[in-house]
């Protein structure tokens, strides 16, 4: 495949401009684009971004509004949640150019239970597609400090190009080419870890937040294996790797919901703080688990407080309940 010089940032939500970064530093320019012509205006005359206060945007990065700016690249990073994923490649889509799409979000779309390369898949088919995951928060890349993730693709030299076009001094990239392994992890923990958060604000203790992380993991992992994921895959950064850095610190979007919602909040409350996509993800990823007979009952207790029909204490005492069993 070309070179992979030019990097597009689909989204300039927090995470977008930390990955437009990111590009910079690894000595790509970097083009972040957003819909909101007036908000890109005021990112590119400041050089600043209200998602991440005190973050100047690299010399490299470039911020437009303007989609045709997006033919110049030779990728372009979806940064946008996961139940926007398919509006955004819809539109990307009529881009010029053939650049390849790497979903950024971790999630699964409700309804239609695709994964975000599937959806990349359906709304621009013509489009080289890859998955971009693993244990980051925003802040965390855009200060600099070190992280790693992994990129996966079916086509295993796109995956090589495109870690080796964005890995710089502090961001570490490992290809794979388990797609559905990559896009699992990030998406169940997303879930699981709205648990621990609730375990937190309920304030039951360390051990039990230790405890479900633990069991979560199992959960994970029984739903990939039936899913087709490689086990290495859950448990490398995507998967174990996540899940713990999402289950222990209220830094994550999905454990200060699920902290919210242990300390009494309803799930509309709890969602003021921010987008948590374990919120909308829970209902797919349960619903795919009965689907293919796979047991996940924290998951399953997760949706039952997003949805109403369980409380916190009815949800403890439900897998307090679970009948006795060897651990897998």
């Amino acid at each position: 495949m070309r070179p992979v010089n030019v990097i597009g940032v689909a989204g300039a939500g927090a995470w977008g401009v930390a990955l437009a970064n990111a590009a910079a530093a690894a000595g790509r320019t970097a083009i972040l684009w957003g819909r909101d012509e007036a908000r890109i205006r005021a990112i590119a005359a400041s050089r600043r971004s209200d998602r991440l206060p005190g973050v100047d945007l690299a010399q490299l990065v470039e911020a437009t509004s303007d989609l045709a700016e997006l033919g110049r690249c030779d990728a372009i990073l979806v940064a946008a949640p996961a139940q926007s994923s398919r509006e955004i490649a819809l539109r990307l889509a009529t881009a010029p150019g053939s650049a390849a799409l790497v979903s950024c979000a971790k999630g699964i779309e409700r309804g239609t239970h695709a994964f975000m390369t599937e959806v990349l898949a359906e709304a621009a088919p013509d489009r080289p597609r890859a998955i971009l995951s693993g244990p980051s928060f925003a802040a965390d890349v855009a200060a600099g400090l070190p992280t790693a993730v992994t990129l996966a693709s079916s086509d295993e030299d796109l995956a090589r190009a495109l870690c080796d076009a964005l890995r710089g001094p502090t961001l570490r990239l490992y290809h794979s080419t388990d797609v559905r392994g990559v896009e699992i992890g990030g998406a169940a923990k997303n879930v699981l870890a709205i648990a621990c958060g609730v375990a937190a604000g309920r304030g039951l203790g360390a051990s039990a937040v230790a405890a479900l992380t633990a069991r979560g993991f199992a959960e994970l992992r029984r739903f990939g294996e039936a899913l087709g994921a490689r086990g290495s895959t859950l448990m490398g950064l995507s998967g174990l790797g996540d899940l713990v850095l999402t289950c222990s610190s209220a830094q994550s979007r999905n454990f200060a919901f699920g902290l919210a919602l242990g300390r009494g909040a309803s799930a509309a409350e709890a969602g003021a703080g921010g987008l948590a996509e374990g919120q909308f993800s829970a209902l797919a990823l349960t619903e795919l688990a009965r689907e293919r007979d796979v047991d996940m009952p924290i998951a399953n207790c997760v949706q039952g407080l997003i949805e109403g029909s369980l409380d916190v204490k009815a949800a403890v005492s439900a897998l307090l309940a679970r009948p006795p069993k060897g651990e897998e």
